[in-house]
């Protein structure tokens, strides 16, 4: 993921600010919060700055997951080039449902929060909103998830790679 996020921030430094750099990495699925806070270390962000720019980017993007995406998918599945892409996500959020069923809102909390692949907001929504959960506690959930992912990646990012750097 630090390759990633260091080849983005090389393409964009020099067109955008830092700060904005970040907010792009954390609106994006895969990287999302994670992504911006070893951004916001290697860009030498300070921390409080980083914090509330990562955990509004990371967040932005989930109330329209949660209420637009089963229409849009929907819609993709009726068009033939599109069926498969639909299918991917969906299987995708079926092979992590179980994670989040075993524990409840508190498994959808850990599956958000704790920093491994496959696992974040984008996709804990997916399985969501896939799954029709409740929308206000799926949003909570995954804000404390949200929250818990940026007290972990705090650590990693400020504490290892700040005193790496």
């Amino acid at each position: 993921m630090a390759n990633l996020v260091e080849n983005i921030i090389e393409l964009l430094k020099n067109q955008l600010s830092k700060e904005l750099i970040v907010f792009i990495i954390s609106l994006m699925p895969i990287l999302e919060l994670r992504g911006g806070l070893i951004a916001s270390a290697l860009l030498k962000i300070p921390y409080l700055r980083a914090a509330i720019i990562c955990i509004v980017g990371n967040i932005l993007p989930i109330p329209f997951i949660l209420v637009f995406l089963n229409k849009v998918f929907d819609l993709m599945e009726k068009w033939k080039p599109t069926r498969k892409i639909v299918t991917f996500f969906r299987n995708r959020a079926i092979k992590n449902k179980s994670k989040i069923d075993k524990y409840g809102l508190l498994g959808l909390i850990l599956f958000v929060g704790i920093p491994l692949p496959g696992t974040g907001a984008w996709t804990g929504a997916l399985v969501s909103s896939v799954f029709n959960m409740d929308i206000k506690k799926s949003s909570i959930a995954i804000l404390l998830g949200i929250i818990l992912a940026f007290i972990i990646m705090s650590i990693i990012s400020y504490g290892i790679i700040g005193r790496i750097l």
